[in-house]
């Protein structure tokens, strides 16, 4: 498992290079030594994550909402057993990606009172669970809107200065690779659940305005120094065992991947702009493919268990209604930790499988 664990951080620090050199690269294992060339050939700075709770390492344990997840059985499969604020039993993808760069194992949340200035040398994350592109989606659970993450960032770039110098902390930041993973709870938590929204907008308006928001977030990315950008897509919704437990259906509820499905369409034609209006280099990850084709092909990934989460029943507990729930005997088997968030392995599944589709938009 480890040796495995190695190979594919190894590949997706590969694909990582590749995507910010845009030029192709030996793809194959690696070890610790030659990831750390590679970051350092191709000037890998720091890793930047901003989102919501599939890229939150525990920033809302820092925050006054009801949205956290530093309780067991949250991070059982964590280092040490431990829980973090992580919504999983163990590490998210831009753990891997961390781990990947040769520097650290686990990104830590920026308000972390024990950050250290390693941590601000070789990335932090932003991304508070329950977030969304809608200011209004954070409102709602009171948690951080990617307008206060953006704050935050500035503090971090404060920090770098202090550290390092004005000079090399814009060059740190002008190399860094930003991650941004959000846009499930802006229709779970808000649209499909609160009637401002419904009220203001049909569907495909509501999505519309979301991908406008996703733009301006990276028009303020891009002022603030940032010029690499890797952007995940919304997952199959309709394949998470909440949805299906809600709809009363036992396979994937295909109303929900279709609109999934639609907002990420028009996710990646905002981007292509970003791209042509910015000059930024970005990637976009197809982590709605990934997860669908884990789905329909476990087997492949040796995975057994599509339907139900880890924890508790399986069908609906998430957060706070997980908390000190039994679990599964072996998550590894498993796509969904709780009803709504991957495991640790589907987690190594996108990191991996991620590999193919950077190397398509931005090698091929």
């Amino acid at each position: 498992m480890v040796r495995t664990t190695e190979r594919k951080a190894a590949t997706l620090m590969q694909i990582l290079a590749m995507a910010l050199s845009v030029m192709p690269l030996i793809s194959g294992a690696v070890d610790s030594h030659q990831v750390k060339q590679l970051a350092a050939k191709f000037n890998v700075t720091c890793v930047l994550v901003f989102g919501d709770s599939s890229v939150d390492p525990g920033n809302n344990n820092y925050i006054a909402t009801p949205m956290k997840g530093n309780f067991l059985p949250y991070g059982k499969d964590f280092f040490r057993g431990r829980p973090t604020g992580r919504f999983s039993n163990g590490r998210l993808a831009t753990d891997f990606i961390a781990e990947a760069l040769g520097y650290i194992k686990a990104i830590r949340p920026f308000l972390n009172k024990r950050l250290r200035p390693l941590d601000i040398l070789h990335g932090v994350s932003f991304a508070s669970a329950a977030s969304g592109y809608d200011e209004l989606t954070a409102n709602l659970s009171n948690v951080l809107p990617l307008s206060k993450q953006l704050e935050y960032f500035r503090q971090y770039k404060i920090q770098l200065t202090q550290l390092v110098g004005a000079t090399k902390a814009e060059n740190i930041i002008k190399n860094a690779v930003a991650v941004m993973s959000m846009g499930t709870n802006d229709f779970l938590q808000n649209y499909y659940l609160e009637p401002i929204r419904p009220k203001q907008y049909t569907l495909e308006e509501y999505q519309n305005y979301l991908a406008s928001c996703m733009f301006e977030d990276v028009k303020t990315m891009h002022g603030l120094g940032i010029t690499r950008l890797v952007l995940v897509g919304v997952p199959p919704l309709g394949c998470m065992p909440l949805v299906r437990t809600l709809m009363n259906q036992e396979t994937c509820v295909e109303k929900y991947n279709n609109f999934s499905s639609s907002f990420n369409s028009k996710i990646k034609l905002k981007l292509a702009a970003a791209r042509e209006t910015f000059g930024m280099k970005i990637g976009y990850v197809d982590v709605y493919g990934i997860i669908r084709n884990a789905v329909n092909n476990p087997q492949k990934y040796g995975l057994i268990e599509t339907s139900k989460g880890c924890c508790g029943t399986g069908t609906i507990e998430y957060g706070d209604t997980c908390k000190g729930m039994s679990t599964c005997a072996d998550a590894s088997k498993y796509v969904f930790w709780d009803a709504v968030h991957p495991t640790e392995k589907m987690y190594e599944i996108i990191a991996d499988q991620a590999v193919d589709s950077l190397r398509e938009q931005l090698i091929g």
